[in-house]
């Protein structure tokens, strides 16, 4: 009995002392909770999806869909060679350059009226622990280092390929403003950014930034977490409106009436990121599936579309790539403009005529 009592203790202690590192982040508190309550996005002590949304839509238990996922081999789930990348400087550009570059997953940094955004950047760690969500070979070339002041950093929501301690933190003192959901701030505090540092934002509400620069934050169909409170943070898709363009983000999430809404709301879009990528049945209301990207990016209608959240993490059951695949072929059926930049190429974001290249062909 005193050697079980002595495990359990253990197992305690160690379970403590792991979720209580800062990487975890920390819960909202103080006025920031009070804010969060008042939001109508936050009910019964969590932040709800505009339509009810369950997360495991399968007959399998969340062990079940664990153990897929960590032992079930899939044909192509991951590349057996390096992924082909371009490795672009991104400091050689000049500020007036119009230039937008896939950092692999959802990581993307552009630049567009003189002003340097960066967006969900996962450049160390996607996982708590090292060992897990291990990026494809060839894909983790770009570090924090390699990045160039950034006016804006954008965060979608607090999940760890999206939101990385490691890599926040090294950019700290290079970053001007953090614009994230609401709740999240609370992370970014706790990690030592200044509250003056953060605009952070409920769905529909805005702020102009600066040189025409404006962000609303709106409605997406996920969720959030970085440990054992579960919803505590908003999620969101954001606009961006600058002087020459609108640039939609649609963060992680699944298909509802939020696009066509988004879409009557500013009118004209010039340019998409979108989710596509880590989908699947079991989980089919919090990630696109293929063709529900398909019907989201007919709501939405842009000019240009790029996708992402592929090509460097194997998060679901699917060759690696499928997503890329699925989209290239609605593409040329239903005529809409595909980007498909590898990663670290360039893409001119004034130039409505750059062609590109399938270039998972054949990997």
């Amino acid at each position: 009995m005193w050697i079980l009592c002595s495990i359990i203790l253990l197992l305690v202690v160690g379970g403590v002392a792991f979720f209580n590192q800062p990487s975890f982040g920390r819960t909202p508190r103080g006025e920031r909770l009070a804010r969060i309550q008042q939001s109508p996005h936050y009910r019964d002590g969590k932040f709800q999806n505009l339509s009810p949304t369950q997360q495991l839509t399968s007959d399998k238990s969340m062990v079940s869909t664990m153990f897929d996922f960590l032992f079930r081999k899939v044909e192509g789930l991951r590349p057996d060679t390096n992924v082909p990348i371009i490795k672009t400087d991104l400091k050689q550009y000049a500020p007036d350059e119009e230039v937008l570059v896939w950092l692999g997953h959802s990581s993307v940094y552009f630049q567009t009226n003189g002003k340097r955004f960066l967006i969900d950047p996962v450049f160390i760690s996607a996982s708590p622990v090292s060992f897990f969500n291990k990026p494809f070979k060839g894909t983790n070339v770009y570090a924090p280092d390699d990045m160039p002041d950034i006016d804006y950093l954008i965060i979608s929501h607090d999940h760890w390929d999206h939101l990385d301690y490691q890599t926040v933190k090294q950019l700290k003192d290079r970053i001007g403003k953090v614009i994230c959901p609401l709740g999240v701030g609370e992370h970014f505090e706790y990690w030592g950014f200044r509250k003056d540092q953060l605009v952070e934002l409920d769905w529909n509400e805005h702020s102009v930034l600066d040189a025409g620069h404006t962000v609303h934050c709106l409605p997406a169909r996920h969720f959030s977490g970085r440990g054992l409170s579960p919803n505590s943070t908003l999620w969101a898709s954001y606009m961006l409106q600058t002087p020459s363009q609108n640039i939609y983000l649609s963060g992680d999430g699944g298909y509802d009436t939020h696009f066509a809404t988004i879409a009557k709301q500013f009118g004209h879009i010039d340019f998409a990121i979108m989710e596509n990528g880590q989908y699947g049945e079991g989980w089919k209301y919090i990630h696109l599936l293929p063709e529900d990207l398909v019907k989201a990016v007919k709501d939405l209608h842009p000019d240009r579309i790029l996708t992402v959240h592929n090509s460097k993490y194997a998060l679901a059951q699917h060759a690696w790539t499928v997503p890329l695949e699925d989209i290239a072929k609605a593409a040329r059926k239903d005529s809409l403009h595909l980007l498909t930049p590898m990663i670290g190429e360039q893409v001119q974001l004034n130039n409505t005529q750059q062609a590109f290249h399938e270039w998972w062909r054949n990997q």
